[in-house]
């Protein structure tokens, strides 16, 4: 079998705008493929992203997890149990990865994994800043936290607002600003960086959400968000039918109301 992959790179040319697509592997599992200018990176859409089982397990994080639970067991508690320059190694360079996979999952609009990708690099961070041996190895992880904990919020508040759950995307947008403007300064450039960018970034979209939600279309949401609690699926069911009207831009009459979606965050 040739390892020429000259004929694939032709079918699937090198295009802004055509960059991702998820395709059915041999197997049948689905993987998420890019197209780069001289090649494609492929990644699997769940587990690690290279499909490798570290140790055995799912990923080196739950690796990790396995020894400080297996520590407290035999010791009592975790004092003493630390994370070399080796394992800080194989958390960072994992975290990398699920890195370049939530970029992407990011961009598609599938926030539940991202949610998920984002999660988990959050809790490198956690384990990192409480056991690592290295005060350098703490800085090197930590000083990315705004970021990611940004892109976690902001999916995770985007899955509220499919689920017309615009309260709790407000907590989770709220929530993230006050976690961010809390940490504890580390004195690297890129940490200075993302703490403002992601409080700026968080504010302006909970900004659009606040202003959505003040609109018809976002006080309609409100009640339908009532309505489905209250289990009163009749009402629900006569506001779904206006938010689908003001979403055309129209009312009952035929008239325009011009446009009334909610902004788009890049």
């Amino acid at each position: 079998m040739s390892n020429d992959i000259t004929h694939i790179l032709r079918d699937w040319k090198y295009e802004s705008g055509n960059q991702i697509r998820i395709i059915v592997a041999d197997d049948g599992r689905e993987v998420l493929q890019v197209r780069q200018p001289l090649g494609i990176e492929q990644y699997e859409l769940d587990g690690r992203p290279d499909g490798e089982r570290p140790f055995g397990r799912e990923s080196v994080l739950d690796e990790m997890l396995f020894r400080l639970d297996k520590y407290r067991a035999e010791h009592g508690s975790e004092e003493g149990f630390s994370i070399t320059h080796d394992d800080f190694i194989l958390l960072q360079n994992e975290g990398i990865i699920y890195y370049f996979r939530y970029l992407v999952l990011f961009q598609v609009g599938d926030f539940v994994r991202t949610a998920r990708d984002t999660e988990h690099n959050l809790k490198i961070c956690d384990i990192v800043e409480d056991f690592a041996e290295s005060e350098e190895d703490k800085k090197e992880i930590l000083q990315y936290r705004p970021y990611i904990l940004r892109i976690n919020a902001i999916s995770r508040a985007m899955m509220s607002l499919r689920h017309e759950m615009r309260k709790t995307a407000i907590e989770i947008l709220e929530w993230a600003i006050e976690e961010i403007e809390s940490m504890p300064e580390i004195d690297t450039p890129a940490f200075q960086f993302e703490r403002v960018r992601s409080i700026n970034y968080l504010k302006s979209t909970l900004k659009q959400v606040r202003d959505e939600e003040a609109s018809p279309l976002g006080k309609l949401r409100e009640e339908l968000e009532k309505a489905v609690s209250e289990e009163n699926y009749e009402r629900a069911a006569e506001i779904r039918d206006r938010i689908r009207e003001l979403e055309m831009g129209r009312h009952p009459g035929g008239e325009s109301l011009g446009e009334d979606a909610p902004g788009k965050n890049n």
